[in-house]
């Protein structure tokens, strides 16, 4: 955390207690907490798990034979009696027939099946780095806010202190009256600044909720100490390596393309007859001539459709499927290019905000505290005028807010880079 002034343990005190005011009742929510809750009760996150679940029923079901047909008839039955006994011809016909497609039609439909079913488990992993994203995102700039939120507050009671003081200055005749209204003006600015971080704060918490499967007013109360450290990111080019191999995305399509290319030799295969194959027992009543029982029929039958259209039916669908194939190799070269512009857009904001964050932080926040301390000490021994205190001071809690700003942005830009590739990328800097 950033050190106060030694001589204001009091407003450091009243600033964080402030925060914890705003999310009182509520336990400390940190970074992993709120992920592995994400994970848990995200209703989007559930609802693609189910997807996934159903589609890996299909393939079972596409590899399955038709359901065999069972057939009842009356043949040559005489309507003028119907007495199924009175002609020889005369039978009561019950059969099964089985419809076999041509070889290889079924497995190949299983496997197209198969390849979707694992495209749509791609999707779950993508949601979920997306989901984890989010939160990230949303988590970081609720923390921001809380910094924030915390630094104005112990600079109001700072700046309540100036006008104090400026008061018993300009009472005893040593200050000017300008000197107390700048002072007001100063503190109204940073009340004026107080309400707009607290709406902020109430929206990042509605929306880190809707991630997290909460109702929107539960309280979020994050822990006030976090990791600092922010480690140099990896080269570019070893990033796009990596989230060629690890993105769920680019597998997806790529399981897509399988599933096409699958479908194109089936299309292939439509050029081949599928067969029927049947057995009838036809049961006859009465007796021959010759006073014996009539014998039953057994018909046996083989049937199969004829490819006679294959010219504007077989051969168009081959086309069909080709050009669905090739539109998913579009499609896995358009999402490559998708995916290391994210790379290139979330590495740039990385470094940008890492270098910034350390610049205030080892440079200008102190340069910034000892020039605030060097002032108050001139306007004591009355060597500096008032508004320079106040103006050092408002300076360094602008730089203190900064710093903050630029390190969660650094963070939120890591989390970024990380549902970019695919896959964490500094697993030895695990925060929380």
């Amino acid at each position: 955390m950033l050190k106060s002034s030694r001589w204001l343990p009091l407003g450091l005190l009243l600033g964080f207690g402030s925060v914890a005011l705003a999310a009182q009742e509520a336990e400390p929510l940190t970074l992993s907490a709120a992920l592995e809750q994400a994970e848990r009760a995200n209703p989007k996150l559930s609802a693609i798990r189910a997807r996934y679940q159903a589609l890996l029923a299909i393939p079972p079901q596409e590899g399955s034979l038709p359901d065999p047909e069972i057939s009842f008839s009356a043949m040559s039955l005489p309507v003028d009696t119907f007495d199924t006994g009175q002609e020889d011809m005369t039978q009561l016909q019950f059969g099964i027939s089985q419809r076999f497609p041509f070889p290889g039609k079924l497995s190949l439909k299983q496997e197209a099946a198969e390849q979707e079913a694992e495209a749509a488990g791609d999707d779950v992993k993508e949601l979920r780095l997306k989901l984890r994203r989010d939160v990230e995102v949303r988590w970081w700039r609720l923390f921001y806010l809380d910094r924030a939120l915390a630094i104005v507050a112990t600079n109001q009671n700072l700046l309540r202190q100036f006008v104090e003081i400026a008061k018993t200055r300009y009472t005893v005749g040593q200050g000017l009256q300008q000197d107390v209204l700048l002072a007001q003006l100063e503190l109204s600015r940073l009340m004026d600044l107080h309400l707009q971080l607290e709406g902020s704060r109430g929206q990042e918490v509605a929306r880190l909720n809707a991630l997290l499967g909460r109702p929107a007013d539960t309280p979020a109360q994050l822990p006030a100490e976090v990791e600092r450290t922010l480690l140099e990111a990896p080269a570019e080019a070893a990033l796009f390596t990596r989230a060629e191999k690890a993105r769920p995305l680019l597998a997806r399509i790529a399981k897509q393309i399988e599933a096409a290319r699958i479908r194109v030799e089936l299309a292939r295969k439509e050029f081949f007859p599928d067969f029927n194959l049947g057995a009838f027992h036809g049961f006859r009543h009465g007796q021959t001539p010759d006073g014996k029982s009539r014998p039953d029929f057994l018909t046996l039958s083989l049937s199969m459709n004829l490819p006679l259209y294959f010219a504007t039916k077989q051969a168009k669908a081959v086309d069909q499927k080709k050009s669905e194939l090739l539109r998913a190799q579009f499609a896995w070269q358009d999402a490559l290019n998708r995916v290391r512009a994210e790379i290139s857009a979330a590495l740039s904001d990385y470094r940008r905000a890492r270098e910034q964050a350390v610049l205030f932080d080892q440079g200008i926040i102190p340069q910034a505290r000892q020039m605030v301390a060097s002032m108050l000490v001139g306007y004591q021994v009355g060597k500096v005028d008032f508004l320079n205190p106040v103006q050092a001071q408002i300076t360094l809690y602008n730089y203190e807010i900064r710093y903050w700003k630029t390190l969660t942005e650094a963070r939120q830009a890591r989390a970024k880079l990380q549902a970019a590739v695919g896959e964490r990328i500094e697993e030895s800097q695990d925060e929380n």
